[in-house]
């Protein structure tokens, strides 16, 4: 009889090598063995070639319940399945609910429990009114980080937290050893440009990126380390569309402090003179697409690992949220849990940036960042066997003909891309085989991070 419920063999994309003719054996939904050479036998075993196998993504940025009756856990994480995407930190800026208590925590934990197809974790934040008094009943809830942002998007939902209260709340965060992520835009200067867009009459998709120039993100990047800076707490800032961000947060580290910063792939993917010129307003999203010598400059700082994380901000808004002829009117997001991870292996390939990027991008670090790497985030012996599997098959994507995103559209259809998720395994059973999501809602779990030794002696 076998020690071992799976093999999987083929080419292993880690976090610091890739292994050709590679295997890693399951048991138990724990990964027990990986190697080289000759696999030992399994219950069921496959030799997949050189199809790539990696580590199932942790996506750091997702809006499950951005609209009203729209996405929610149970197609969220059915799309995510599809991508090859193993865990979704979900974002606390819910229609209708902010998470800022234990209550609203274990709520949503225990509405997203039921509706599940892969595991899950939550971010917290706070209401403006209430200030930072909330915060550790959060961490004792289960949230993996906060949430909060430097510009207003709307005041209930997603408020602005302005620079003296976010100090509070690092001050409040840094015992605990969390980090403070934080949506990166000076809210006085967007309103301003906002309005001299507006008067100048242009309403094309150029409008977006107009009233959002390169300092609106740079100055809050700046206030948002500073903060960090002051209080002793890790500052990270949860997207950037500009090398030069990159550069700040780089030199913020090289003086010691805890600075990281995420990248989205549709900065890595989409430009202002073709992605956004081509999609109006399902382009739209903050910070705003940019020129295509940012996207360049970006996967250098990739390849230079200036990039913490890779994640997608997904959001399905329905195509009436986006197709408005005013840019500005339109909603902020884009779709991509589906296609993250074949999009980014094939602009690595264009680029000869290596895979194991992948696997540190979308995997090692996000479990690091949000200490869930006890049993998260590698293809390492004693963690969670969540793996996908990625066979050579050039394909046109189309999301309205894959039948896993509840609005039909993605800004990358129409884009060939050279691999294909040909399987997703959560916690070593299959969870998408190719063509279709298998695993059914309540699948998927909560996960929580490991307390911190500073947490736990704030709780004596």
């Amino acid at each position: 009889m076998s020690d071992f419920d799976l093999i999987l063999k083929g080419t292993l994309v880690l976090a610091e090598r890739i292994v050709p003719r590679g295997f890693v054996a399951v048991r138990d939904g724990l990964v027990v063995a990986v190697g080289q050479g000759k696999a030992p036998s399994a219950r069921e075993s496959h030799d997949l070639g050189e199809a790539l196998i990696l580590p199932g993504a942790i996506d750091a940025q997702v809006h499950s319940l951005s609209q009203k009756n729209q996405e929610d856990f149970i197609w969220s994480t059915r799309t995510a399945a599809a991508g090859g995407i193993t865990t979704i930190v979900d974002m606390p800026y819910d229609e209708g609910n902010l998470v800022c208590s234990a209550e609203a925590v274990q709520s949503k934990a225990a509405h997203a429990g039921s509706q599940a197809r892969v595991d899950f974790a939550l971010y917290g934040t706070v209401d403006p009114a209430e200030g930072s008094k909330r915060i550790l009943e959060q961490v004792e809830a289960g949230v993996a980080a906060f949430k909060f942002s430097t510009f207003g998007t709307d005041p209930k939902r997603f408020p602005r937290i302005f620079a003296p209260l976010m100090a509070e709340c690092f001050t409040a965060i840094a015992p605990t050893g969390m980090i403070a992520g934080v949506h990166n835009e000076n809210d006085e200067y967007v309103r301003w440009a906002m309005e001299k867009v507006k008067a100048s009459g242009v309403t094309d998709y150029r409008a977006h990126e107009m009233s959002r120039p390169p300092l609106t993100e740079l100055l809050a990047m700046n206030e948002i380390y500073e903060i960090g800076v002051a209080t002793g707490c890790p500052a990270h800032v949860v997207h950037c569309s500009l090398g030069r961000g990159y550069e700040i947060a780089a030199s913020y580290r090289a003086q010691g402090h805890q600075a990281t910063v995420e990248c989205l792939i549709h900065y890595l993917t989409l430009d202002q003179e073709t992605g956004a010129k081509r999609l109006g307003g399902r382009s739209k999203c903050n910070p705003p697409i940019r020129p295509r010598a940012e996207v360049e400059k970006l996967w250098r700082h990739l390849a230079n690992g200036n990039i913490t994380l890779l994640s997608t901000d997904h959001v399905s808004w329905s195509l009436d949220r986006k197709t408005n002829r005013d840019m500005l009117a339109n909603a902020s997001g884009l779709p991509g849990l589906e296609a993250m991870v074949p999009l980014f292996v094939k602009g690595a390939l264009e680029r000869g940036v290596s895979l194991t990027w992948a696997a540190k991008l979308m995997a090692l670090n996000p479990a690091r960042h949000f200490r869930i790497d006890h049993i998260k985030g590698a293809l390492e012996i004693g963690k969670h066997a969540d793996i996908a599997v990625l066979t050579l098959e050039s394909h046109v994507f189309d999301a309205s003909k894959t039948g896993n995103n509840v609005v039909g559209w993605s800004p990358y259809d129409g884009m060939t891309l050279p691999y294909k998720v040909a399987a997703t395994y959560l916690r070593g059973r299959l969870a998408y085989d190719g063509s279709k999501v298998l695993a059914e809602p309540g699948t998927g779990k909560f996960v929580r991070p490991l307390p911190s030794l500073s947490l736990q002696g704030l709780a004596a």
